[in-house]
This record gives C-alpha cells, structure tokens and sequence, in this order.
C-alpha cells in the first residue's frame, strides 16, 4: 500500500473513518480545529454523521448517546475543551460507554496559549473528572503512530466497554509526514447486547446508566470496573525502550518530545557517552516494569516533557528509590532542544548534577 502524505489533524479524521466511526460530535478549538473541518467532509461521505456540538459539553453528551446505542464515535479537542469534557468523561467510563477521545495538547493552565504542550498528563492518565475511573491512554509520537493508534483505540474501547484517550501534543496535529493506511490486527470483540438499539419486542429493554442509588450496589459496580483496569494493566502496557542495560543515563519522554531526545542521544553517543531511552507509548497503563532492565552502570534517570513534571511523578514510582530522577522541561508552548537536553545528559554521566 502506498503512503500519503498528510497533516497530523486530517489523519486523526481518516483514521477514525477506515476503523467504523460513525459519528463526530465536537466543536473547535485550537490547534484541533483541522480534525473536525476534515471529518465534516469526509465522514458523511462514507455514510456517517458529523455535528458541530453547541459546546464541547453537548459534544461529549452526545458521544454518551451515540455510543451507548452502540455506535462507533469520537469526539476531539484541545486541553481547555478536554477540561468541559471531563464531567462527560466520567459519565461514559461509569456507564461503560466505548469511545474514542483526542485531545491535541496545548499549554495551560485556563486558555494558556495555542503551542504544543505536553501539561495534561495528570488529567489523561489520572482521571480528569470524578471517581475511581481509568481511560486507557496512547500516546503517538509521529504521524503514522497517531494513525496506528487511532484505528486500535476504536477496537480497544470495544473490546473493553471504555473510553480511550489519544494523547498528543499540537505538534503532532500541525506537521506533515507521510503516512500508510494499514489494516490493524483483528481482535475478537464481544457483542453489544448492552446497547440501547431498541427491543424489537425480542428481548428485555436495557439501561445504560452510571447512577447507582445504593452504595452497596455502587461499589459493586466500582470493584467490576476495578477488575477491567487491572486486565487492562495486565495486557495493554506498550512502550519503546533501547540500551538500558549498560547506560549511564536513561532518558524518558513520550509523543514528538521523545523525538527531540532521540537526536540529543545520539549526539551524546557521538561523545562517547552511553544513553538508554525509555519511551512509554501507554501513558496508563505506565509501563513501570521497565525499569527493572535498567543496568548497574546508570548514574540517573532525565524525564524530558513540555511540562513542569507530571511525567517524572511516574518515572520515580518505576524506579523506586533506586536511582536519582532529573527533569528537563518546557512550558507555555515552548519545546525543548537537543542541545539543552545533551547538557542535561553530560552533566549527569558526568556526575556533576
């Protein structure tokens, strides 16, 4: 199959039409405003339904209502879109309802600014809105990633009844790469016999709901929910890792970030300095395990993030202890270099920080 060449936000909308979305519902804002202005073309012509949502409020309501009829359908946004959404979110996660949200990232807090950022992390990996609930979390770090991950997430949230969120930044919308439209692996979905499709006079109506009255029957449904994370962090983890066993330094850092850190890597191992890279893909489930592989020889862990940390918080529960954690980050839209990432770099091979 050939490649195309495509800007990040109109791959997200071709992706979710090759994996069976059938519905749109959101409203825009930048720097996502490309995937809805792609989906309101395309999507009507492959037989689906886009609708430009009054507010990113009622877009996530009606995503609650297109899917708990059992529907294919996403929803995109923004971070301060994403912030509205999260009442939704929750509502869909203790419903069980199967969608798919993007979020392309951009700085905060409040409206903060347009540029690519990196500062959701806490809010996408855990639970931006009330409960005890968890969304399985990708996050690409290149164009052909976001489509790979795009076509999976549809799977992946009917497989598990749950809400998937793709993590990226804004960069990943704006730029352009080539990309190939490949069929994902087939997985073996479950029938929705859930869904709100009607009885046809065959079957008992069913409810779709996340309120529970009593509290026995709510932490019932609590511990179920409890049951599918932990399958989920049993069988979903995914992550890129390289040289771990004789570094001197690990960096970790996900989505364009990690691509940034890959060319100061290899300029640290042009001077002869020995570099591993953990690269988590998941954002939850974490892939903590990992560092387990990491050799006796490393003197730290560098955690690179346009951010002021969120993702460190997560290398140091991997870690445990064993090693000292540095932080290399960026704020507000602006995006690391590789040369201040190899100054963090040699510093610590160097054993001066």
């Amino acid at each position: 199959m050939s490649k195309i060449l495509m800007k990040g936000n109109e791959a997200v909308g071709a992706a979710a039409i090759k994996a069976g979305c059938k519905y749109f519902f959101g409203y825009p804002i930048t720097p996502s405003s490309e995937i809805p202005e792609y989906i309101s073309r395309k999507l009507p012509e492959a037989g689906g339904v886009f609708l430009q949502a009054e507010s990113e409020i009622a877009a996530i309501n009606m995503v609650y209502g297109a899917g708990g009829a059992g529907a294919r359908v996403m929803t995109a946004s923004s971070s301060p879109g994403i912030s509205l959404k999260q009442e939704g979110i929750t509502y869909c996660a203790g419903a069980e309802i199967p969608c798919v949200i993007v979020n392309m990232m951009r700085g905060g807090p409040g409206l903060g600014s347009i540029q690519p950022s990196q500062a959701d992390y806490y809010q996408s990996t855990r639970g931006g809105g009330n409960g005890d609930y968890r969304t399985l979390c990708y996050a690409p770090s290149s164009i052909q990633e976001l489509v790979d991950y795009i076509m999976l997430a549809f799977d992946k949230a009917d497989y598990y009844r749950n809400p998937v969120l793709i993590a990226a930044d804004g960069m990943i919308g704006q730029i352009m790469e080539a990309v190939e439209f490949k069929e994902p692996e087939p997985i073996e979905l479950p029938p929705k016999d859930w869904a709100t499709t009607g009885t046809g006079g065959k079957r008992k109506p069913v409810i779709v709901n996340s309120l529970y009255l009593q509290a026995e029957e709510l932490q019932e449904h609590n511990k179920n929910l409890e049951k599918k994370y932990k399958v989920m962090e049993e069988n979903e983890v995914r992550y890129e890792a390289f040289g771990l066993e004789d570094a001197e330094v690990v960096c970790v850092a996900y989505g364009t970030t990690s691509r940034i850190v890959k060319t100061a890597i290899k300029q640290a191992q042009a001077k002869g300095i020995k570099v591993g890279m953990i690269r988590p893909i998941t954002l939850w489930p974490y892939p903590y395990d990992i560092y387990k592989q990491i050799g006796p020889n490393a003197k730290g862990i560098l955690g690179v993030e346009m951010s002021l940390g969120q993702l460190t918080d997560d290398i140091k529960i991997g870690i445990a202890g064993r090693l000292p954690v540095y932080f290399n980050g960026t704020q507000g839209g602006m995006v690391p270099t590789p040369g201040s990432i190899l100054a963090e770099i040699e510093k610590i091979a160097g054993g001066t920080k």
